[in-house]
């Protein structure tokens, strides 16, 4: 039976061990630096018992989901106890870093460095669930730098956990993520913190958020410890992708300060082309 070594047992890491129990018929280990996220995974059912990273060495597969602040050192002391056949399979959403910081180590082969474009606004090991990835994408960066058994069975697990598979650099990960998902979550904190500013009556704010508000604020439930080290690991990228944002909200800002209600339609409407990218 093929084993697994899960280190960091929140929404992605809990989820992945759902599925590689019941979709591939793993045994799985878990570490975690909290010993009530161990407590609650093992009686969920997530893990079947904790280990250190001596078990490494048996794995067939390690799936590396902390925070991306202590991703690297995480990754490369897996990388030191990895046997022949182990998979170090990293899931966080800032990649550059953690290629750079692994780029020498001997067992570098070992490692593919993965995000799967998926996750909802809560954590720890109660958050995790079944069929989280279906018809997501699995982003794997610097694939020529890892072996191709390893990279194979990280994208034959990708594909058993029915996502869709790209292939880029680093780089170009962190600068996409920095606009596509990183933003997002930017936007919504700010939009939450806005409205609990200026409206200091919870009960208003309850009664009075639509569908459409309580969609935009879902993500400000989201977790600061793991939000925060997101941001500041793609600082450079994060920031552009605000100053652009900025640039465009003071422009709409502008539009409806000089009631120019034809260039306001207008603006939403070429605004209105994203629907297209999105439902292909």
């Amino acid at each position: 039976m093929n084993k697994a070594v899960i280190i960091g047992l929140g929404l992605i890491g809990g989820s992945i061990a759902l599925e590689l129990r019941k979709r591939c018929g793993y045994t799985l280990w878990g570490i975690d630096a909290n010993p009530a996220h161990i407590n609650k995974a093992t009686a969920l059912g997530i893990i079947d018992n904790e280990v250190d990273y001596e078990a490494i060495k048996e794995a067939d597969v390690v799936i590396i989901s902390v925070p991306v602040h202590i991703t690297p050192q995480v990754v490369a002391k897996a990388l030191d106890y990895v046997g022949e056949q182990t998979l170090v399979f990293d899931v966080g959403s800032v990649k550059e870093r953690i290629c750079k910081h692994v780029e020498n180590h001997s067992n570098r082969s070992h490692f593919v460095a993965g995000h799967p474009l998926a996750g909802t606004e809560f954590s720890g090991p109660e958050s995790a669930v079944y069929d989280l990835f279906d018809g997501k994408v699995m982003v794997l960066c610097d694939t020529e730098k890892s072996h191709w058994k390893h990279l194979d069975k990280a994208i034959e697990i990708s594909k058993k956990l029915n996502m869709r598979v790209k292939m880029m650099p680093a780089h170009d990960h962190d600068l996409h993520a920095a606009y596509v998902s990183h933003l997002s979550h930017v936007i919504s904190f700010v939009l939450g913190q806005t409205v609990l500013d200026i409206e200091r009556n919870e009960q208003q704010i309850f009664d009075m958020a639509s569908t459409g508000f309580a969609s935009t604020a879902r993500l400000a439930k989201s977790s600061p410890s793991t939000w925060s080290p997101i941001f500041l690991e793609n600082k450079k990228h994060v920031l552009r992708s605000m100053e652009e944002y900025i640039k465009n909200l003071q422009n709409f800002k502008q539009l409806i300060e000089n009631e120019d209600d034809e260039n306001l339609r207008k603006t939403i409407k070429e605004i209105n082309y994203i629907k297209k990218i999105l439902q292909k």
